[in-house]
């Protein structure tokens, strides 16, 4: 199956100062999914710091899928939009559209994150909410086109998918 990367952007979790419940429930969903996960790190809000970590994960480890959490709102802190857009080298909008309007129909504050979704060379980047059930959810709407989505940059598409 395909290879996951997670980082977890929080200044407060970095620290210890608050438990990282939606890196474990991306972590959890994944597995249960069936993707392998090659590594897990909980990063402050750092925007360089995210830069190297994505640039590692795609490609040094080659993970297919990086998923990021945290990050994306409007605090002066929030960069993890700003890290992923510096290093990928296409932009996947639907995904992160996709997000935000499945989002809206539970609330409105959707319109609020500003989560980015790309590719870098065979790797897909998406990031997810800051929390577990915004988290959560997102990832139940979108893993099933995914998955699709992974095999045509892989090359292990056999169909079209709709």
């Amino acid at each position: 199956m395909f290879t996951v990367g997670i980082i977890t952007a929080s200044d407060k979790g970095f620290k210890g100062e608050r438990e990282d419940k939606s890196g474990q429930v991306i972590k959890d969903m994944v597995i249960k999914a069936g993707y392998t996960l090659k590594k897990y790190i909980l990063l402050p809000d750092e925007k360089d710091l995210i830069e190297k970590e994505l640039i590692y994960m795609c490609d040094d480890l080659k993970v297919n899928l990086v998923l990021t959490t945290g990050g994306t709102g409007f605090s002066q802190r929030d960069i993890t939009p700003e890290a992923t857009k510096a290093i990928i080298e296409r932009e996947a909008n639907g995904i992160s559209e996709a997000i935000r309007y499945y989002s809206l129909q539970i609330t409105p504050r959707a319109m609020l994150s500003r989560g980015v979704s790309g590719i870098r060379k065979n790797t897909l980047i998406i990031n997810l909410p800051g929390s577990e059930k915004a988290v959560r959810e997102s990832l139940e709407f979108i893993m099933p086109s995914i998955k699709h989505g992974i095999e045509i940059l892989t090359g292990e598409a056999t169909e079209c998918g709709r």
